[in-house]
Parts: structure tokens; sequence; C-alpha cells
């Protein structure tokens, strides 16, 4: 996986989660073989603002790959819905219009207590790492599915037999 620069788009927000879902994503990263050389580090106060810096970090052209992580609790207005809805929204919009795959690692969550379990040192699945392994599988697919040339689709049929 070297020679893959990856962006992490972080929503600050909640600043012990954040950096618990960075730690997850910077783990499956390494374990991936992406050098901590190839990975920008890109802040945000909240997790309504990831989609604007992935795109900016998509359109930059320096990236295989992005991964957004950030947190949003549920409190007592509807703040929640509109924020978890766009954030995720405004990700998908930004993988789909680019082509760079954009690992979605927002917790969305009732409680604190919740998004603990769900980072890394929790009893759950680690949303940072799930996220950057979701990148990962989405730029493999990509770099399987590219072409070195431009041939045909005759070209690049299997033979008949």
């Amino acid at each position: 996986m070297s020679g893959s620069r990856v962006a992490l788009c972080i929503a600050r927000f909640y600043a012990e989660l954040a950096e618990r879902l960075e730690a997850g994503a910077r783990a499956a990263l390494a374990e991936a073989g992406v050098d901590s050389t190839e990975i920008d580090r890109f802040e945000v106060p909240g997790a309504f603002e990831l989609p604007v810096i992935a795109k900016f970090a998509a359109e930059s052209g320096r990236y295989a790959a992005i991964v957004c992580l950030g947190a949003v609790i549920r409190g007592e207005t509807d703040h929640y819905d509109y924020v978890c809805g766009e954030a995720a929204r405004g990700i998908q919009d930004v993988q789909l219009r680019t082509g760079v795959p954009c690992g979605f690692g927002v917790l969305t969550v009732d409680t604190m207590a919740q998004a603990l379990e769900r980072v890394a040192g929790g009893t759950k699945r680690d949303t940072g790492r799930s996220a950057a392994e979701a990148a990962l599988a989405s730029m493999a697919v990509k770099d399987e599915l590219a072409w070195d040339e431009t041939p045909t689709m005759s070209e690049k049929l299997p033979e008949a037999r």
C-alpha cells in the first residue's frame, strides 16, 4: 500500500472521541502498509464540516482515499438528526462525485458511553478502524478495476473458449 496517500478528516467537537477514532484509523492504515508519512490530517470543529474538507482533499488530487472521523451524540433538540444526515449525505456525495473512496467513521449515538464503546479501546467495533478499512477496501477495488492503458472493451474481455 506504500505510495497511497490518505487524508484523515477529523471533527474535533468531542476531542477524546476524535483522538481514539484517529488511533483506530491509523492502526488499520499502518497494518495495511500505509506509512505514517503518507497520512495527512485535517481538522474541523464538527461533523457537519466533514463533507467540505473531504471534498477539498478529494479534489486536490493528492489522496487515494479519505477517512472521515467524528461523533454526533443525541441531545434534546433536532440538531442531531440534521447533522448526522447531512454529514453522511455529504461524505457519500464526495466519493460518488470525485471517485475518491471515503470511509465513514462518524459515530451517531445516543450517549457518550455508547460512543466510548465504539472507538479504539472500547468493547464494540472500533469505528475509526472500520472506516479506514472500508476506504482501503474501496481503494483496492478501484485499483483492481483501473486499466494501465485505455483498451477498448473487446481488448479487455476474456477470450471465448
